[in-house]
């Protein structure tokens, strides 16, 4: 689906601007990167019609898979990791310049693959995506050097529930994990006076095929889609190579564990682009 720049010129063509990369590191996030053609845009929606269906072909292959991870018909919130190992474009968008470039950009370095997610919301009754910050999910691999980018497979607006940033919480301390699915707000009881005054959270609009970045410690969420369209999206975990495990447990259900202290690799965590292995 995606093809390599041949030049020097083509690549520093998907660089983020300086300022884009001094917004992200004072306000934790970018936002508005074109990252998809609307004629790639509509192979993946296909590709995600097909995982609807509980039953469709490659099942055993998902790290999680959830119909509804909120239990409640009336909030919707489909959500599985693992998307690349089953379905081609959701394999190639991994690879793909137009979101390698800036990540390693914000990363400072060659991009590793951590894990994919998809995350929708039906029209009518979308459910919410609780407040957290991404790493408290990914403390069994050290140090914290990842990256999360939301790309939009349909226009993301306030009305249909699209990303929203607590700009600066970034620089907060770890948060506990809660349900990530169910009480919107259930983070405010671990937040200090001084951070309830800070969370102002910021509507993330997007364009498809537009995607967002955003740093692992980010205080994000999103509120409930009651349209009359879908809300869907891809989302991609990188990390900076070097990181290493730190756990001895299984990482990622179904994959080999990484001895604690090892360095993440193998054909489970590819390395997906090194800047010095370019001409850019």
């Amino acid at each position: 689906m995606f093809s390599l720049p041949t030049s020097s010129a083509e690549w520093n063509r998907l660089k983020l601007t300086d300022e884009q990369v001094a917004h992200y590191q004072t306000e934790g996030y970018v936002a508005g990167v074109r990252v998809l053609s609307d004629d790639q845009v509509d192979v993946l929606r296909e590709e995600l019609n097909a995982f609807f269906d509980p039953q469709h072909d490659g099942r055993e292959l998902w790290y999680e898979y959830h119909a509804n991870e909120s239990g409640d018909p009336n909030n919707v919130l489909f959500h599985a990791l693992g998307a690349w190992r089953i379905a081609p474009g959701m394999h190639d968008i991994l690879w793909n310049p137009a979101f390698t470039v800036p990540a390693s950009q914000l990363l400072e370095g060659a991009v590793r693959f951590w894990h994919d997610q998809l995350f929708c919301k039906p029209a009518h009754h979308g459910g919410v995506v609780a407040w957290h910050q991404d790493y408290s999910y990914w403390t069994r691999t050290q140090p914290m050097a990842h990256l999360t980018c939301w790309i939009g497979l349909d226009d993301a607006t306030v009305d249909n529930g699209c990303l929203q940033y607590v700009p600066k919480s970034h620089r907060w301390p770890l948060l506990e994990r809660t349900d990530l699915a169910n009480n919107m707000e259930a983070v405010q009881a671990q937040l200090t006076p001084e951070q309830r005054r800070q969370f102002c959270p910021v509507p993330i609009e997007l364009k498809k095929g537009e995607a967002s970045f955003h740093h692992p410690l980010m205080v994000h969420g999103s509120q409930a889609n009651r349209t009359d369209r879908p809300r869907r999206a891809v989302v991609i975990n990188v990390f900076k190579d070097g990181v290493r495990s730190a756990s001895d447990e299984t990482l990622l259900d179904g994959v080999p564990p990484v001895p604690m202290g090892e360095l993440m690799g193998g054909k489970f965590f590819p390395l997906l682009f090194d800047p010095d292995a370019t001409n850019g």
